[in-house]
């Protein structure tokens, strides 16, 4: 397919944003709510966190990955025309004015702020006697025997650094015990040491939340740690590291072995980014530039913790209700405080969470576990959390002599370790666990229940969802869950297990799209049908939300359409690479982010079909990792109240202007001209 609808003829540049600099505005996005005074203060802190862990993200993989690229493919460009060099040289520019604003927001913003709220992060210069003397034997009593300061010559080289941990490059004079003066030491803080320590209010001077940090502690007695010498500066820094997982699938005989292999070697990758404080002198950062094998545009001076996301510890141990936000309970939907098979085979049941309780899901497990007509569990686990509610109910059921079948994606970013560790859990009790499909990660968020019914016949029982098992992620994310007894959606889902835990041809399937057999062709149809009914004057429209909209050939398909005259609403959290509103290619097409309490995260795709809507919900963002490279499914509302029960969400979605962006053809995004109405995240915790 060539770059260009057929209609028109428009340069890369012209038709697709660049989807790095997408995700650094999203993580733009995620700072303005620090500075939004209609969010309670210590969940403004909160966003700030998050938008530096969103950062430190994006450089372990994103920035790591471009820079692995421009060094063995420098001449591949992306579907916005910009090669791996130019696209770093591009993130260079907006990342440092990113960090510069994260610091500002912190620094001349939010520090004021708490400091009226009496919630202060006391510096040295501001120590009583009385504070000095007491943050003195702390440094005595609980850093200086766990500190190891190395001082750098021929036979101390420098340290390896662990990924993003705390360190300090200290600068001295004169000689120690045995006649040296090297002028360099450098002192790691272990990842056990807090990184805030909380004054006790018994101490003189103190406020009811005074806070220092490890930092400023160090600095404050690093001479003790080098007995007879004077440390001239003290200066922390951060090294970022590539932690992309490297495993050659195709070779390793045991995948969770392989991975564990690796993930001892995560926090060892190449050094993508420097982090250094801000009055650090020239040679000093220089030389640990060096030391890193980095260029100037890696280094980033930063006028505070070079971790903003360890403040996120403040609200907890803040008791201060007003400065966040009101607690909120899950509904848990009449429906489903009972018997869930019988309410499944009554009709299909949705759960919308967070404002619906997860608890339904869990009790489902827990039901089927319990029931003596239940024969077989199938479960796909990308996501669980460390104590999960849902793994426990499997070994329950497991334990019960089930048959219990779980595809555990061990791959699942930065959650290896803890899907290795319920992997074994599960294999411990019985359960059959496999990995999935070589080369394809297992993102379906599945679970099939197969119960002999009183008549004697077998019946699946199935719920579905757009986001993961995890009952923490679920008060914080929202998702859709679907319950179904429909028999066709059984048969398929069935279809699929079968894919990942057996060999076989490609089974066709019902009702379910599939990737990476069809979830792309069929979507392709689905907006051709919508252009044709736009041509011959029937209801045409496309509402899609996901999380992000980069591959190509689906944003082609979408300017097609807007071409056509298909009206085309697209809720995107993340990157977008569509632009939107250039005459002649995207006119009919809008495009919004919103960002609030709850993180978006589920995926709606509605087809106004010439009168005959279609919806489906689905764990795949429109990008080609989902599409072409992970086995996803999307599955049909059937239920017409509940397509309307949805759409009827999405207009809330469309209609919001308190937290929704509005993404323009430059790629920028700004708000609403004018906001109205309560945010859409409000409007849907109020409704019953």
């Amino acid at each position: 397919m060539s770059n260009a609808p057929p209609e028109l003829e428009f340069q890369p540049a012209d038709l697709y944003l660049n989807r790095e600099l997408s995700l650094l505005e999203f993580n733009r996005r995620v700072l303005a709510q620090a500075l939004d005074e209609a969010v309670p203060l210590l969940e403004r802190l909160k966003f700030l966190c998050i938008s530096s862990a969103n950062l430190d993200e994006f450089f372990e993989i994103r920035v790591a990955g471009l820079q692995q690229m421009a060094e063995l493919n420098p001449g591949n460009r992306g579907a916005d025309g910009l090669s791996p060099a130019e696209t770093l040289v591009a993130i260079a520019s907006r990342a440092h004015a990113l960090v510069a604003e994260q610091y500002r927001v912190f620094n001349e913003v939010l520090i004021p702020a708490l400091e009226k709220e009496k919630i202060r992060f006391v510096r040295r210069s501001e120590w009583t006697a009385e504070q000095d003397g007491w943050l003195r034997q702390y440094f005595q009593n609980e850093l200086l025997p766990v500190l190891s300061p190395i001082g750098l010559d021929p036979a101390h080289p420098f340290p390896r650094i662990l990924n993003k941990s705390l360190n300090f490059i200290v600068q001295l004079s004169g000689k120690d015990a045995f006649g040296r003066n090297t002028g360099y030491a450098i002192v790691q803080a272990p990842r056990a040491l807090p990184r805030l320590i909380q004054i006790p209010r018994e101490v003189a001077g103190s406020g009811p939340y005074d806070f220092v940090f490890l930092s400023s502690v160090i600095h404050a007695y690093v001479d003790e740690l080098f007995p007879g010498m004077e440390a001239s500066g003290c200066y922390q820094f951060r090294l970022t590291r590539n932690s992309d997982l490297l495993v050659d699938e195709e070779e390793a005989k045991d995948l969770m072995e392989a991975l564990e292999g690796e993930l001892s070697q995560r926090q060892w990758g190449d050094i993508v980014r420097l982090e250094v404080a801000h009055n650090c002198p020239e040679q000093l950062w220089r030389y640990l530039m060096e030391v890193a094998q980095l260029n100037v545009e890696d280094v980033y001076q930063v006028n505070g913790p070079v971790n903003l996301h360890r403040l996120m510890a403040i609200p907890d141990l803040i008791d201060r209700n007003d400065l966040k936000y009101a607690p909120f309970n899950p509904r848990v939907p009449k429906a489903l405080a009972g018997d869930l098979f019988a309410a499944m085979r009554e009709r299909d049941q949705l759960l919308h969470h967070p404002y619906d309780a997860f608890a339904p899901v869990v009790e489902f497990l827990r039901q089927a576990a319990r029931d003596p007509k239940v024969l077989a569990i199938k479960q796909t686990l990308y996501r669980t959390g460390d104590r999960s509610a849902i793994v426990d109910a499997l070994v329950e059921a497991a334990s019960a002599g089930k048959e219990v079948t779980v595809v555990v994606e061990l791959r699942a970013r930065f959650d290896e370790a803890n899907n290795i560790d319920l992997a074994e859990k599960l294999q411990d009790v019985g359960a059959h666990v496999v990995y999935g499909v070589v080369g394809y990660k297992t993102h379906a968020k599945m679970c099939l229940v197969v119960r002999r019914e009183d008549t004697g016949a077998l019946r699946n029982y199935v719920h579905l969802g757009t986001g993961n098992y995890h009952p923490r992620t679920a008060r914080q994310y929202t998702d859709y869950g679907l319950f179904t007894a429909d028999a066709a959606i059984g048969k398929d889902v069935h279809a699929v297990f079968l894919q990942l835990t057996s060999l076989g041809k490609v089974t066709k399937l019902n009702r379910l799209l599939q990737s990476p057999f069809t979830l792309a062709k069929q979507l392709h149809a689905k907006i051709e049908r919508e252009i044709e009914n736009a041509k011959k004057h029937k209801p045409a429209q496309i509402i899609a939300k996901m999380n992000s909209l980069v591959e190509a050939e689906m944003i082609q398909a979408l300017y097609r359409a807007s071409q056509a005259g298909v009206q085309i609403e697209l809720i995107v959290r993340g990157m977008c690479s569509l632009r939107p509103g250039v005459k002649g290619l995207s006119e009919n097409i809008r495009v919004r982010s919103v960002v609030g309490r709850f993180l978006e995260h589920h995926r709606v795709y509605y087809f106004a079909n010439g009168g005959e809507a279609e919806m489906y919900l689905s764990s795949a963002d429109w990008m080609e990792r989902n599409l072409f490279k992970r086995v996803e499914v999307a599955f049909p509302v059937l239920d017409k109240k509940l397509r309307e029960r949805i759409l009827i969400d999405l207009q809330a979605y469309l209609a919001d202007s308190a937290q929704s962006w509005l993404l323009q053809a430059d790629g920028s995004y700004q708000r609403p001209e004018k906001i109205e109405g309560k945010p859409v995240q409000q409007r849907l915790m109020e409704e019953g």
